[in-house]
């Protein structure tokens, strides 16, 4: 089972600036929370998958694993609005979240994890006034984008390791055991971090050698 959500292939998408998709990502989340209208929704999801599948030629797998995690959430927010609300209104905001999760998944899959990471310093570097800094945002990004494939995997294994032992059916016993692996994974990031200085606060310039003091 691979780790990395980066699927190489040589497709348009791919060479594409990381800029560029993230940007089109974004303006496209800011178009469908501003229509509601189904099948516009819907046609938008049409396309976001046609370009994972025909532009950028990623396999259905691959779209699939991204998109997989989060269907039952979405059933179950159709279910809600379909109770409370109206079948027209989940059906809105399910197809719009799942156009998102798509289309995520086509950037994470055609981008490389530090394209990314270099787009989002960039874009953090005004914050530095306000002593924010950009390499560490970077870092927590490209964090997060690791260890999303990761837990997955341990997921998996665990899994396998679950239905070796017939314990195939208990779907829920993976919580226990794949928590105390994310917190020692976690414990473990931690101490190799504060080793290489990654939490040091910045060290302020010198003085010049008799410099006058007030």
């Amino acid at each position: 089972m691979t780790v990395s959500l980066y699927v190489p292939l040589a497709s348009p998408v791919h060479r594409a600036p990381a800029g560029l998709k993230l940007g089109l990502l974004a303006a496209l989340a800011v178009a469908l929370f501003v229509v509601d209208r189904p099948e516009v929704v819907g046609a938008a999801l049409v396309v976001v998958v046609a370009v994972g599948l025909l532009v950028a030629r990623l396999p259905a797998r691959s779209l699939w694993a991204q998109v997989r995690p989060v269907w039952p959430w979405l059933v179950l927010l159709l279910l809600f609005h379909g109770v409370f609300t109206d079948w027209r209104t989940g059906a809105v905001t399910t197809l719009r979240l799942l156009a998102l999760v798509v289309a995520a998944a086509v950037v994470t899959s055609s981008t490389r994890v530090t394209e990314l990471v270099a787009v989002v310093e960039w874009l953090a570097r005004p914050l530095a006034v306000f002593g924010v800094r950009p390499a560490r945002v970077g870092l927590v990004i490209a964090m997060t984008l690791r260890f999303i494939p990761l837990i997955a995997e341990r997921a998996h294994r665990i899994r396998e390791a679950q239905a070796a032992r017939g314990a195939a059916r208990m779907r829920w016993g993976i919580l226990v055991p794949l928590l105390i692996q994310v917190l020692r994974l976690a414990t473990t990031l931690g101490e190799a971090l504060d080793a290489r200085g990654a939490d040091a606060p910045v060290t302020p310039p010198r003085r010049r050698a008799g410099a006058s003091t007030s």
